[in-house]
Parts: structure tokens; C-alpha cells; sequence
């Protein structure tokens, strides 16, 4: 039997197939995470006396065993069964009987998902975060150690004015610590309790959400019953949409690193190990890696408005749409994190190309350290950019190779330490200390 199956009623096999999907792959992420749902529930529901204290210590040894096979990897969902959530139930039920039965009490399948996607939502995001962190981390490094050698900057894809790696790679360290402002924000929409909301217009039973929400270390709830409902879909979107900002700052280095590998910039170098050949020319060393990286972050980018299409329209209530966001949501972590994983690794191995702007094709690049030299000999902005242009046209401009960058977020002063001030802000605002401590509360 289904959790909402009537005796005597059945579904054509082919229905079944297509309202199940791929539902009950998807259900094994949110496994360990319908466990603890189950386990605040469970002492809940003890506390406004629907169990007895025996019976709650019963239903939360055996909650604790299925999750430690979920965490062994030797859970399944079995042929079926519709989803996790039956999944668990008919193993409560098995091992306890009739007191299995009396855990879906005060609560419908649809704040029971709710919770879970909320927990597994949280629990990704702070992965994420954590990943970001890392490849953060190895960028700041890296803006010191190459602060001193210069790299053409450019507007236009036209050589502009003198920049550096330091600034570079600074500049995409302080991207990902904006990244972690929408991480947070997407965070702290997920650590909302939902449970309790029913099917979205509460219950008539007394339940403590206050109690939930502390068990579970939610930072709070979604007060409303039927807005908790609404809520599903604006996680996920909101989720997918810090997901899309992390992977657009990626994409963007990846294309850089297309660009200055090849041979017209010769900016930097990736080696060997990082890079694959041709089946015809002996001579390629491809950016394979930082193609990949591009394409799938691109890819990323585009899931916020799957999710957007999805919920067009729809009206305040459940409705059975919202299922197929699993499919959008889940693998987006994973894919994510792989692509955290090979940045850092690229970024840890690439090689800085030193004295590049030596070369005689980077003269104008000096063009406004010119002006701005004539100025500071008390020549008017306009006057000095008019003389030095004659200069160029004229062919007597010669470049002044020595700079004298001081301001903050310049070539000689990256601001390092306020760009790691930024992200310490940026993860302090998640809180996750809660959600970890709750955590092993329900599993001690």
C-alpha cells in the first residue's frame, strides 16, 4: 500500500510509471534527511502524547539503524515502493507494527518532502560553501604570490592599461566572496521549518513547530501554513540561482584561461597533466579542462529558469508540477562541486608567464601613466591627454614602465586583507553551527 493508497482502488501500471518518474531515484539524497525529519517529528508527537515514551524509544532506535544503513550505502528503496518516505514508514512498520503506522501522524506527505528538501538543501549549500572556500582561498594565495608580475588589462578585447596577476586573481577571489552572499542568502531561505504545515493548511492536533524547528536547528519557520507550502519551488530556485552565480564567476576564469593559454596572449600555462592532444597535430596542448569547466558552469546557469518555467503560473497550494524540481536541483550539487574541485586543482597547478609587458606591443598600455605624469607636473587632464595622443600619432611617445599604483584594489595595494574580510562576513552570516549541533542531538 501507498502512504495515500485506499483498499479496493489501484493505478494503471502506466500512470504509476509516469507520476513516479524518477522520483525514487532522486529520493535516495533525501534519505538521512527524512530520518531526522522523522526523529523531530517522533518527539514531538511524544511530547502532545499521540506516542508514549516507550513507543518513541522504539521508533527512534530503529530511525537511528536506517540511518546507518543509509550511511553504510546499503539502503535501497524498494521495488514498489513509491518514494523514501514510504520507504521508511514501511521499515518502521515491519519492526514495529502498528506503532510503525502512528509516525505520520499530525503531517502530510507534503511538508514530510518539504523538510527533507529543506534539509538536504541546506546541507548542499553549505558543501558548496565550503568548496568556494577552497578555491577562494587558493586565488588569494596566488594574487600575492604573482602581486609583482604584470599582465596586459583590457577593454574592448583591446590592450587598455597596465594590470597584474595579483589583480586577477584577486579579482575573482572577491567574485566569490559576493558568491557567498547569495549562498548564505539561499542558506538561510532553506533553514526554515515548513513542518507542520500539513498539507498546507495546518492540523487540527496541538504540534509544538516551535519544538521541531529547535530539533531540527532550523533558524526558524515559515510561520504561514499555506506560504510554507509556497515555499517549495522558491527554494529550489533560489538555491539554483547562488548555484548560477558561483558557476558564472567560474566560467568566466575558465574563459580567460582559454584565452591567455593560447599562443596570440601566452599570458600563462597549463601543464601537460592539465591538458590532452590532437589525433592529427603533434604540437596541441589543449585547454580541455577549463573548455569543460566553461561548458558545464554555462549549463548551470541556465537551471534557475527551468525551475522559473516550472512554477509559471501555478496557484497558491501544492501541486504535483513541483515533483520534477528534484531532477533540476539534486545533480546541480554534485555538479557544481565537481567543477569547485577541478578549478582548484587547475588554479594550484597553472604557471604564471613573468616580464610580460617587456614587449614592445604593450608600449601603449603606458599611455595614461603618461597623461597622468604630465598632470602631476601640473599640466590640465585634457591638455595632457591631447599631448600625449600627438605623442602616439607622432611616433615620439615613450612609455613609462614604472608604476605608481597606491590606492585600494590597485596594482600596489590589492586589498588583500579586506577581500578576506568580505568572506569571513559572508560565511559568518550562515549560522551552520545550529544546524550541525541539532543534528547530532537527533542521532546521539
Amino acid at each position: 500500500m501507498k502512504l495515500w493508497q485506499k483498499e479496493g482502488v489501484s493505478t494503471a501500471d502506466q500512470i504509476e510509471r509516469f507520476t513516479v518518474g524518477r522520483d525514487r531515484e532522486m529520493d535516495l539524497f533525501l534519505a538521512p534527511f527524512d530520518v531526522l525529519g522523522n526523529l523531530a517529528h517522533a518527539q514531538m508527537l511524544e511530547t502532545i502524547h499521540l506516542l508514549t515514551r516507550s513507543e518513541l524509544d522504539d521508533i527512534s532506535r530503529e530511525l537511528k539503524q536506517i540511518y546507518a544503513q543509509i550511511q553504510a550505502g546499503t539502503f535501497v528503496i524498494e521495488e514498489g515502493v513509491e518514494d523514501v518516505h514510504s520507504q521508511v514508514e514501511l521499515l518502521l512498520t515491519r519492526a514495529l507494527g502498528d506503532v510503525g503506522k502512528k509516525i505520520h501522524s499530525g503531517r502530510s506527505r507534503n511538508d514530510q518532502v518539504l523538510v527533507d528538501l529543506k534539509l538536504f538543501t541546506r546541507d548542499r549549500l553549505l558543501a558548496v560553501a565550503d568548496s568556494v572556500q577552497r578555491v577562494f582561498d587558493r586565488l588569494v594565495s596566488r594574487s600575492e604570490q604573482h602581486k609583482d608580475d604584470l599582465l596586459p588589462g583590457y577593454t574592448h578585447l583591446q590592450i587598455a592599461m597596465p594590470s597584474s596577476f595579483g589583480l586577477w586573481f584577486g579579482a575573482y577571489a572577491e567574485g566569490l566572496a559576493d558568491d557567498m552572499l547569495t549562498l548564505q542568502t539561499a542558506y538561510r531561505l532553506a533553514n526554515r521549518n515548513p513542518l507542520g504545515s500539513g498539507a498546507g493548511y495546518g492540523s487540527s492536533f496541538p504540534l509544538n513547530r516551535s519544538l521541531t524547528t529547535e530539533l531540527l536547528g532550523f533558524e526558524g519557520m515559515h510561520v504561514n501554513v499555506v506560504y510554507a507550502q509556497m515555499s517549495r519551488g522558491k527554494t529550489e530556485q533560489t538555491a539554483l540561482t547562488a548555484l548560477a552565480a558561483v558557476a558564472a564567476t567560474l566560467s568566466r576564469m575558465a574563459m580567460d584561461i582559454c584565452l591567455y593559454n593560447s599562443q596570440n596572449f601566452g599570458f600563462l600555462t597549463l601543464p601537460d597533466a592539465l591538458t590532452t592532444g590532437s589525433s592529427i597535430m603533434p604540437h596541441k596542448k589543449n585547454p580541455d579542462v577549463a573548455e569543460l569547466l566553461r561548458a558545464k558552469t554555462n549549463r548551470l546557469k541556465a537551471l534557475p529558469m527551468e525551475v522559473t518555467l516550472v512554477l509559471s503560473n501555478l496557484p497558491s497550494g501544492y501541486h504535483r508540477d513541483m515533483q520534477i524540481l528534484k531532477e533540476v536541483l539534486m545533480p546541480a550539487f554534485d555538479e557544481l562541486l565537481d567543477c569547485l574541485s577541478i578549478t582548484e586543482f587547475m588554479l594550484e597547478h597553472l604557471q604564471v608567464k613573468p616580464s610580460l609587458l617587456n614587449d614592445t606591443k604593450y608600449d601603449l598600455l603606458f599611455s595614461v601613466e603618461r597623461v597622468n605624469e604630465l598632470v602631476l607636473q601640473g599640466v590640465p587632464f585634457r591638455e595632457a591627454y591631447r599631448i600625449v595622443g600627438q605623442e602616439i600619432a607622432q611616433h615620439t611617445y615613450e612609455p613609462p614602465r614604472q608604476l605608481h599604483h597606491t590606492h585600494e584594489g590597485s596594482i600596489g595595494n590589492l586589498g588583500t586583507d579586506l577581500i578576506v574580510a568580505h568572506m569571513q562576513d559572508a560565511r559568518a552570516g550562515f549560522g551552520a553551527e545550529r544546524a550541525q549541533q541539532a543534528t547530532a542531538r537527533l542521532l546521539a
